[in-house]
């Protein structure tokens, strides 16, 4: 690094914003150039942003010891962060089928539709959820049957909140020779780390709870083996999937208050999904923490007390569809003033989503929404979501 940037006592990261670096001479850059076909993660020294970048490279070692990852991989979105992942495991012709969990983020399944499946022709397949959990012995009997050389879930579903029983799910995987990939994201790795029960890669979303201001968008791709991490260096480079030293440095900045934040916000929701569970006017509710939640008992095993995440689903009553319509437009008007409807979830401050009007026909539950729970008070939080209700 030039020191000239930081002063010696400087104990900030600074943001090295060069797209290439000084080079003393040929032959240090004959040398360079030559070390770099390694793929290191952190080189020596640095050639250019879109190859590695050393602000960069030193938020990525705080994500590494937040996830318990041997190394750990910075991307402009979730989405660049699973085209990283997924990609690296591509071999044209003789890639063996794909298996998804059939519960996970519509990006990612545009993404296996549009781009796995359109244009680069790999066989995926997605393993469907029965009556809002999976089932572990048909899952096997479909591993054995499909022989997939890659099995991707989520560890929290995203609107509905399933929780996979991870720790079967890697075992059966491992046992069959199977990659494992797993987005965390709603999980974060304060409820779960994956990679120390035996995944493969794990990917984050870094604008949800990692980052959590709704101001900022990354992503973030993480292992333990060796092999993995220098092909995902290789293709994030050609690919050009590099996050930008400026934003990298205020991800490192909000990565400090990650873990208090994330607290309040499970500890909030948790207490407000038993308020709607409640309430009168709301029909059903779906989140993890409460004892009749379909996969209660995998998130109790998963999170280990830890907690259940902050996002809720719920549903808002209502004699008919078109009833239930009319009564989530009221909530939503009454709310926009103080908690918003924007199409993101894990920042600080509540916000929300109708769940139709996004998924469609795959949730068409007219009065379905899906909270993302802040850091607000709790008692003004619930007197806020009270007063709404309170409105038809």
């Amino acid at each position: 690094m030039n020191k000239k940037k930081m002063p010696l006592n400087s104990h900030l990261l600074a943001s090295y914003q060069e797209s290439g670096f000084f080079l003393k001479n040929r032959n240090a850059t004959k040398r360079i150039f030559a070390e770099e076909k390694k793929h290191r993660r952190c080189p020596d020294a640095y050639i250019y942003s879109r190859y590695r970048n050393p602000t960069v490279a030193a938020v990525e070692e705080r994500l590494m010891e937040i996830e318990g990852a041997a190394w750990a991989l910075l991307a402009q979105s979730g989405m660049a962060a699973i085209d990283i992942a997924l990609s690296i495991f591509q071999r044209g012709p003789a890639t063996r089928p794909w298996l998804f969990f059939s519960e996970i983020y519509g990006g990612t399944n545009s993404f296996i539709d549009l781009i796995l499946r359109g244009r680069r022709g790999i066989n995926v397949e997605r393993f469907q959820a029965i009556n809002g959990a999976y089932d572990l012995d048909l899952l096997q009997i479909t591993l054995d049957k499909l022989k997939p050389e890659l099995l991707f879930f989520e560890a929290v579903s995203n609107p509905m909140l399933i929780i996979s029983d991870a720790l079967p799910i890697i075992a059966m995987a491992k046992k069959r020779g199977i990659i494992v990939m797993v987005d965390n994201t709603f999980a974060t790795p304060l409820l779960w780390r994956p990679l120390e029960d035996g995944a493969d890669i794990v990917i984050h979303s870094a604008t949800k709870y990692l980052a959590g201001h709704g101001n900022l968008t990354a992503g973030v791709v993480a292992g333990k083996r060796p092999d993995f991490a220098r092909a995902a260096v290789e293709y994030r480079k050609w690919v050009g999937h590099m996050l930008g030293p400026d934003d990298a440095l205020r991800l490192d900045g909000f990565l400090k208050t990650f873990a208090i934040r994330f607290e309040k916000q499970c500890a909030n929701a948790l207490k407000l999904a038993n308020f709607l569970n409640n309430h009168k006017k709301i029909a059903s509710v779906l989140y993890p923490g409460l004892p009749g939640h379909a996969t209660h008992r995998q998130a109790k095993k998963l999170f280990k007390n830890r907690g259940y995440g902050a996002v809720i689903t719920f549903d808002i009553g209502g004699a008919d569809d078109k009833k239930k319509q009319k009564n989530c437009d009221i909530f939503i008007k009454e709310l926009q003033n103080k908690i918003p409807l924007v199409p993101t979830l894990g920042d600080v401050d509540s916000i929300l989503i109708p769940v139709e009007a996004i998924w469609g026909d795959r949730y068409p539950n007219p009065g379905m929404i899906r909270l993302s729970v802040g850091i607000e008070s709790y008692e003004k939080l619930q007197t806020t979501i009270a007063d709404a209700l309170a409105a038809f």
